[in-house]
């Protein structure tokens, strides 16, 4: 497991998406370390965490969710902030469900506590063939997975995750939102309005089953929303981790 502590404060675990990396997230880490203190940690399998080629199980978001909470307790750290993107998002929704007690706050972005084959956006299919015939809205990771992993993981990462994507939507799709009720801690999910790998109506819908939760969509953002708005996604931040 890569992960990096800097800073000085209440803890904020920050996680990346899928094939994402902390390097990524090298502003906000800087911006957040001057307040808190801020392990950033690249999931499983992704950034320099191994191991590479991961096979994924179906379970492989709940695997990762007690990995975190064990990364933790090996740090020492009681209370935390839970910050995360995309597959991120949904590990951080199941630490706070499966620990309660430990986690101060939760935000996420591109999470909804569902696995769902998109109806306007790629398939299961085209995102398991995406580095040898990728569509066009996958061109940019296609072209990303092959200069950081090399064509030969890359091609077995995107294999592996989308056949076990496949398998928790036919067993109904569920990762977090079961579990909805368990999330004691404030929430803050935030959604892009244009977002085709994790539509808004869905983050809503996860939004309204967790107690107390806010929802914030980003009009005319994406997936990647805290590339695309990152001015408004940072303050939006900052005002959530100083309130909590």
């Amino acid at each position: 497991m890569h992960y990096e502590d800097t800073g000085r404060g209440d803890a904020v675990l920050l996680l990346p998406g899928w094939a994402g990396s902390i390097a990524e997230f090298g502003w906000l880490r800087g911006e957040l370390s001057e307040g808190f203190r801020v392990v950033a940690a690249d999931l499983p399998g992704s950034g320099r965490s191994q191991p590479q080629p991961r096979e994924y199980s179906v379970d492989f978001y709940a695997e990762d969710a007690r990995t975190f909470l064990a990364l933790l307790d090996e740090l020492g750290i009681a209370a935390v902030h839970l910050v995360g993107f995309s597959d991120g998002g949904e590990v951080a929704l199941l630490m706070a469900a499966l620990d309660p007690a430990r986690v101060l706050s939760v935000v996420t972005w591109g999470a909804a506590g569902r696995v769902v084959e998109p109806a306007a956006g790629p398939t299961f299919d085209q995102l398991e063939r995406l580095i040898d015939e990728p569509v066009h809205e996958l061109l940019p990771l296609a072209a990303y997975l092959a200069e950081a992993y090399g064509v030969l993981t890359a091609r077995a990462m995107a294999r592996n995750w989308a056949t076990a994507l496949r398998g928790i939507a036919a067993r109904g799709g569920d990762v977090a939102r079961a579990h909805a009720a368990s999330i004691r801690c404030p929430a803050l999910l935030i959604a892009g309005s244009d977002d085709v790998f994790c539509p808004p109506y869905l983050v809503k819908e996860l939004a309204d089953a967790i107690p107390g939760a806010r929802y914030d969509e980003f009009e005319g953002a994406g997936h990647d929303l805290h590339r695309s708005a990152a001015g408004r996604f940072t303050a939006t931040l900052d005002d959530w981790l100083s309130l909590h």
